[in-house]
């Protein structure tokens, strides 16, 4: 366990106390905004450490000035991938078209950002170590209401009460499970599933090579040119989320090798990697959709709320917004006024993100031959236009200057 102090306060009225489950993007994002409004912050997170490496995430518009007004948008700069070329493969492994990633995307040259997401984790750990207390190699077994505060026993068996908690535990989240029960009735599955895997072992600098078959796509992308820089994405259309195989990596790798079993290009060492790899990631493409955000003095922020999809490329994004509101909702308000107040002014945003994909239907991942051929003509026609200024839904809502307390 790792703990650092938070720092004392002279205020004459106790600080209220907030515990967030979770330490990946919106927990310490949410850590940071709460203690400059002048909360006790306690984040708990199951890994023993703030894990780093990771696939290249985005940060895009009205993201970009929570990073801002945080103050490590000049070091996110610095780590910024600048993603020079996205090539498009056929079965055959012949180019279809290669476009300037912008074009796909919706990002906005010399303004968004694509980082590690270890680098931005980094951020935003040590952005906030030395004022929030931090327990790692811990979890939430139990969460009980029916007193004042919120009782909560850790896996690791030490009781406490805190004012608030806020579950930021991602698509998966237990505290969502605690609070509203089983996942599968917020899960919107969007007909595919997903693992990432492998090193660079291909040659790849700052690129990606993307290769399709109707209902499969396989990818290699690398940001450098590192011997950890490079990824593997192997996607596939399933007519139903494969639950089982979700919390079983033997039948993730089963489950991908059938599909593929028949593929060509670099497909076969993918899949040898993915039987090898002892980090492999797997999940379907799924959005989580929830009718509300919190229950009691209990929260949701990030994907635990309201996951878009990596399809979106706001997953991120969608995270640090919803920190910085609620953070701030909760600055001069109750629990109840301010929980209502952040899904208030929040939501649409949020919604108008998710709606950035429909159901099945990824321009990037058809599903039938005259899709992709359509597909295919469209990046041919994308290859001679230049990128896009951008898509309205990323900066669809402006942020509040919610004044954080002095000391």
């Amino acid at each position: 366990m790792t703990r650092t102090d938070p720092l004392s306060d002279t205020r004459t009225t106790p600080r209220r106390t907030v515990l967030i489950s979770g330490a990946a993007i919106a927990g310490p994002a949410l850590a940071f905004r709460l203690h400059r409004h002048g909360f006790a912050v306690t984040v708990v997170e199951k890994a023993a450490a703030i894990r780093d490496g990771g696939y290249p995430i985005d940060i895009s518009g009205t993201a970009l000035e929570v990073v801002r007004r945080m103050g490590i948008l000049p070091e996110l700069r610095d780590a910024h991938i600048d993603l020079r070329r996205l090539t498009f493969l056929n079965g055959d492994g012949s180019e279809v078209a290669s476009v300037d990633p912008r074009t796909v995307t919706g990002g906005v040259a010399g303004q968004d950002l694509e980082v590690r997401r270890g680098d931005l984790t980094g951020a935003f750990y040590t952005a906030v170590r030395d004022d929030v207390e931090f327990l790692f190699n811990d979890s939430i077994d139990i969460l009980d209401q029916s007193g004042h505060g919120v009782d909560v026993t850790f896996r690791g068996g030490s009781r406490r009460t805190f004012d608030m908690v806020v579950g930021a535990d991602g698509l998966h989240s237990r505290t969502r499970e605690f609070l509203f029960g089983p996942e599968e009735q917020f899960h919107r599955y969007l007909g595919y599933c997903f693992g990432f895997t492998m090193r660079n072992t291909f040659g790849l600098s700052d690129e990606l090579m993307m290769w399709n078959t109707p209902g499969r796509a396989a990818a290699l992308y690398a940001v450098g040119d590192s011997d950890d820089g490079e990824h593997a994405l192997l996607n596939f259309a399933h007519p139903r989320a494969p639950f089982r195989a979700l919390r079983n990596p033997e039948a993730q790798r089963g489950l991908a090798a059938s599909v593929f079993a028949d593929a060509g290009w670099e497909v076969p060492g993918m899949l040898a990697a993915m039987h090898d790899a002892d980090d492999l990631f797997f999940d379907a493409v799924s959005q989580i959709r929830m009718p509300r955000w919190s229950s009691g003095r209990v929260a949701l922020v990030g994907d635990a709320a309201y996951a878009p999809s990596f399809l979106t490329g706001q997953g991120s994004s969608l995270a640090l917004v919803g920190a910085y509101m609620l953070a701030g909702s909760l600055d001069d308000r109750d629990h109840p006024a301010g929980f209502a107040a952040y899904e208030h002014n929040t939501r649409e945003f949020v919604t108008v993100n998710q709606d950035q994909v429909g159901e099945g239907d990824a321009t990037l991942f058809p599903t039938t031959a005259r899709a992709l051929e359509q597909r295919n003509d469209m990046l041919r026609n994308l290859s001679a236009m230049p990128p896009a200024e951008g898509r309205p839904a990323h900066s669809a809502l402006t942020l509040p200057e919610f004044m954080p307390m002095t000391t």
